[in-house]
């Protein structure tokens, strides 16, 4: 992966696609069109697109619908849940004292190859290891 290879978090996605998010609405949705047009896509995860999904039928997207939003974004590079990322995730959050949810995003955004994690759930500026992570909502 480039150096600059990116994880996006759950977070991003629902603000680019909850249109009462105002001015983070208009943010994440603008970041979030500049990486499709990208020539390598942006990585996430299962879990991602499973909080994704959650969140989109709790504001009230039929789940159809967000179902078809959610498939969308299986053209990006998708990180699977395994063993694996469960154990590399305890060390995660073992290493960094974080919450366990967040100790997964951060093993799946290393098992990526990413170098930035695009959310706002984590500290901006925040290096862990080698992934640093951004929030994209900020101007």
């Amino acid at each position: 992966m480039s150096a600059d290879h990116l994880f996006v978090d759950s977070n991003v996605l629902v603000y680019a696609h909850d249109r009462n998010a105002g001015e983070k609405h208009a943010m994440a949705k603008g970041r979030l069109e500049q990486l499709w047009e990208q020539p390598l896509a942006p990585s996430l995860s299962v879990q991602v697109l499973q909080e994704f999904f959650v969140n989109l039928v709790r504001k009230k997207v039929e789940p159809g619908l967000a179902r078809e939003v959610v498939e969308n974004y299986l053209a990006w590079q998708v990180i699977d849940n395994d063993r694996a990322l469960f154990l590399q995730g305890f060390e995660e959050q073992e290493r960094w004292q974080l919450s366990f949810w967040d100790a997964l995003i951060l093993a799946a955004a290393r098992r990526s190859g990413a170098r930035i994690l695009w959310s706002e759930d984590f500290s901006t500026g925040q290096e862990y290891g080698g992934i640093l992570v951004v929030n994209p909502l900020l101007g």
